[in-house]
């Protein structure tokens, strides 16, 4: 299991927001490459972007900061979120050197969109699944759907889909712990392995997650909790790998 930090670009800043609202948001650097190399540099493995701006636009809008953590990182695997709702789009996220693409709004709106990207991008196409009490939300966390996270999990069950990001809107950057019943429910929803988000905030919560590696939590993104400092990450990875070692 990875323990991946989170990077939110707002207006080419690296940001947390709380709850998913724009108008909330804590500004951490106005060098997001410089943070890149700083969780680099304590052993991350992966990195998970996202374009705040872009998720609202429905459009990438920070390509500049995100071409920088690229070069800033030198191969660091890089996933990334936001606005990413055509093909085009990740052609370009891709061929700019981002490992992962991960479509949120458009698996709701568009999830033929998701199929086609398996196919053309095998291996590389991650989906995010955010949720409000369990259904799920799409455009920047603004709009709330009528349909439930797990279902939406369910559905794509053969599409190719390397991983699930699933995050509990309701807990993001609220320090108030991961949700660990419903991270299951998605779990058990499909064969598509998951990886966690929202509420992470002391080694705990890490140690919680690890438990149901086997069941298919794959990884956990942190962001406000190793940005204040509550969650060392280069100790959270260490504890998830001697965990591992044990199996």
């Amino acid at each position: 299991m990875l323990v991946i930090p989170a990077i939110d670009l707002k207006d080419g800043q690296c940001v947390r927001l709380r709850k998913g609202l724009m108008e909330d948001s804590t500004v951490f650097s106005d060098d997001p490459a410089a943070m890149a190399r700083q969780w680099a540099g304590k052993g991350a493995r992966r990195l998970h972007l996202v374009d705040l701006n872009g998720a609202f636009a429905g459009t990438p809008v920070n390509d500049n900061a995100v071409e920088d953590i690229i070069t800033a990182t030198k191969g660091l695997p890089v996933q990334i979120g936001g606005g990413i709702r055509d093909l085009a789009t990740i052609e370009r996220y891709l061929t700019l050197g981002v490992e992962s693409v991960i479509i949120g709004t458009a698996a709701l709106k568009d999830p033929a969109l998701v199929r086609v990207a398996c196919r053309e991008y095998p291996g590389r196409v991650m989906v995010g699944i955010d949720a409000r009490n369990g259904w799920v939300a799409t455009d920047g966390w603004a709009e709330v759907s009528g349909m439930q996270a797990t279902e939406l999990a369910s559905r794509f069950e053969q599409a190719g889909v390397s991983a699930i990001i699933y995050t509990d809107i309701d807990r993001d950057g609220m320090m108030q712990g991961v949700n660990i019943e419903a991270t299951l429910e998605m779990a058990k929803a499909s064969s598509i392995p998951i990886i966690a988000s929202g509420g992470i905030s002391h080694l705990d919560d890490i140690r919680k997650l690890a438990h149901f590696r086997r069941e298919g939590v794959m990884g956990a993104i942190t962001g406000r909790a190793i940005y204040e400092g509550t969650l060392d990450l280069e100790e959270a990875q260490a504890c998830v790998d001697s965990m591992m070692s044990l199996d």
